[in-house]
């Protein structure tokens, strides 16, 4: 299966703040100017999923209507990692400790009390084998740069561990819009 994986407009926050799971609204404008740029290389009749929070839904609205997609399918499990406490935090704020603690087991650590890597990855591992059941040639996912690099690590046909690892430690930047083709 084709997938074409769309990160999100850039969300309206300060720099410099964790957001994860946080619930971010995106301007008219960058939702547009998306749009404009991901539409002709999509293609159209596709189905289309996307993570609840606004800042993907914004965009996967007009988009399945300009790709005649029908319905957005909404998944909470294509949502970013939740952060728990540290959740709209400066990173800076953060406490040292905390940070290391994470930096010492990337995968299994709860950062802010929220998800561990190995939790998304779990979610992210069955979400694909539900897509993969039902048979579509190709799809499109608006989602978020951690969605998307745990998508593109089970792609690689790792084990759900093994996913969490490679994409904790393959963190590459995606930029806000940017779409990336994988076969799945």
């Amino acid at each position: 299966m084709l997938l074409h994986l769309i990160r999100h407009p850039q969300p309206v926050i300060g720099k410099g703040l964790c957001y994860g799971s946080s619930d971010l609204a995106v301007t008219e404008e960058d939702c547009r100017k998306v749009l404009d740029q991901v539409s002709p290389v999509l293609p159209p009749h596709a189905p289309l999923y996307s993570s609840p929070l606004q800042r993907c839904v914004f965009l996967a609205e007009p988009l399945a209507t300009a790709l005649s997609a029908g319905p957005v399918r909404y998944d909470p499990r294509l949502m970013e990692m939740h952060f728990g406490t540290w959740e709209q935090c400066a990173w800076d704020d953060l406490p040292r400790a905390e940070i290391d603690l994470w930096a010492a087991d990337v995968v299994g650590y709860r950062p802010g009390g929220g998800e561990n890597v190995l939790h998304v990855a779990q979610r992210i591992d069955a979400f694909c084998t539900d897509l993969l059941s039902r048979g579509h040639g190709q799809a499109i996912i608006v989602c978020h740069a951690g969605t998307i690099r745990m998508l593109q690590a089970r792609a690689l046909n790792l084990s759900v561990p093994k996913m969490a690892e490679h994409a904790a430690i393959n963190a590459h930047a995606i930029a806000f819009g940017e779409v990336l083709t994988l076969q799945l």
